[in-house]
């Protein structure tokens, strides 16, 4: 393939792409059934016997993927605490794509091992974290829980005279773990890959906010770990840091932090009270691809003592040669690995410390406004808008679901079902640079009047 031809595919998929982000404000949320099933129906052909030209393969792409996306990337789209990826991190990843690095170490790739390195000491800065700490970009925040949980469980069981990587966990000494009861899903299912069991965790009871009771945590001993939640998935509210690291670190426990995007309120002017004391933990656990909005798929795991981490996530092979450079493998399970550094480089880069925190306040702001409203068109917001997260209920199950499908396809605005407190409700989280005010104002529309339109 000549140079001039690679260059007009390129440039043709980069026009592609401007026209479907141009196009996004105009466009349903949801995408049409009759898209999704044009989709399935073009992918369901058998593999080609003979290639297709380049040019050909992204038209097609285009005609049938584009329609069939969710506009997850516009700013009405409020499910799953999303974020859009910032224009400078689409720009930054296409040419990290082109780059085609395999970034795991100084000698595979030594352009990326520095953008590896200036991000993790940018993202500290940001979040206040200590600068001492040693971290890795993964594929997100349940590969983060993942890693930082690994090194947890070694340094644990190495005060215990145990040696986990080499001896594994037949005869080890019992880790006992500490969560609250609304812990997110993915912290259970890391620590079944961990070997440390999904059911023989102690589960603490939370308040109405979802907060782990601190005056309800159970004596520590022995080998411990203590995850505490910076941002429930459903409110948004924040475990009591400083009394539960007081607690465990007493007892010597290990805590670890699951801030997937509550994380992110350090970095705000206005909200980074919520997050006091985090920085007191032995780990935390975040994703890019939601708050810091680049794209998918990123993830950051973040640990106190680098040694714990490097030993935990350590390496050795006939043709991995120790290096005096720092070698992300030494520090992440991936080995091959693409270049998530640099989208956080260029969001970082993009936004400064001001926009960062400007990002948060606003997305918080807009959040505050939209409960406010909602409640005084007499549908019920369910939590304390103490962040970026509003629940509402529309009155039954049923009634919720229908309220919810009927917003959906309205195509305005995008929210989803959620369960709280027993309670069937609808999860708004407000998480995109793109959200404007206008967005927000549309929603609101939107969702007050599916819920006019439902009959109780």
């Amino acid at each position: 393939m000549s140079s001039g031809h690679n260059r007009d595919i390129l440039a043709d998929a980069a026009s592609r792409a401007a026209r479907y982000l141009d196009t996004l404000d105009d466009r349903s949320v949801q995408p049409a059934p009759e898209a999704v099933n044009r989709l399935k129906d073009a992918l369901g052909e058998t593999m080609p016997e003979l290639p297709s030209e380049p040019e050909d393969v992204i038209a097609l792409l285009d005609d049938i993927g584009s329609p069939a996306t969710i506009a997850s990337a516009g700013g009405r789209y409020f499910g799953f605490v999303t974020g859009s990826a910032l224009p400078a991190t689409v720009a930054a990843n296409w040419l990290a794509t082109a780059w085609d690095q395999n970034s795991f170490s100084s000698v595979s790739s030594p352009a990326i091992a520095p953008f590896e390195e200036a991000s993790l000491r940018w993202i500290k800065e940001a979040l206040a974290l200590p600068t001492t700490a040693e971290g890795t970009f993964v594929t997100g925040a349940t590969m983060a829980n993942f890693t930082c949980l690994a090194a947890a469980r070694h340094q644990v069981l190495k005060k215990a005279g145990w040696d986990v990587e080499s001896q594994g966990l037949f005869g080890a000494p019992e880790i006992n773990v500490v969560v609250g009861q609304e812990v997110h899903a993915t912290v259970f299912k890391v620590l079944s890959l961990l070997g440390l069991g999904r059911d023989r965790v102690t589960v603490v009871p939370a308040d109405d906010q979802g907060r782990m009771r601190s005056d309800a945590l159970p004596a520590l001993e022995g080998p411990t770990i203590v995850c505490i939640q910076a941002g429930n998935v459903n409110s948004g509210a924040f475990d009591p840091a400083d009394a539960i690291i007081d607690h465990a670190h007493k007892a010597g426990a290990w805590v670890h932090v699951d801030g997937a995007f509550g994380l992110w309120a350090r970095a705000s002017t206005t909200f980074a009270a919520l997050a006091d004391d985090l920085e007191r933990a032995d780990s935390w656990a975040t994703d890019a691809h939601k708050w810091l909005n680049v794209p998918y798929d990123n993830g950051i795991a973040i640990v106190r003592e680098p040694d714990s981490l490097r030993q935990a996530m350590s390496i050795s092979g006939a043709y991995l040669l120790a290096s005096e450079q720092r070698d992300p493998i030494d520090y992440s399970p991936d080995s091959s690995r693409r270049a998530r550094a640099v989208d956080v480089w260029a969001a970082l880069k993009s936004l400064g410390r001001q926009g960062l925190a400007a990002l948060i306040d606003r997305n918080c702001h807009q959040a505050q406004w939209l409960a406010e409203h909602l409640r005084k068109s007499g549908i019920d917001v369910l939590n304390d808008v103490v962040l970026n997260q509003v629940i509402v209920h529309f009155g039954n199950e049923k009634r919720t679901q229908r309220v919810v499908d009927t917003i959906q396809n309205s195509g305005v605005c995008w929210c989803g079902g959620t369960t709280w407190q027993n309670q069937p409700a609808m999860r708004i989280s407000v998480s995109s640079w793109a959200t404007t005010d206008d967005d927000i104002e549309r929603s609101f529309e939107a969702i007050k009047a599916a819920h006019e339109e439902i009959a109780p």
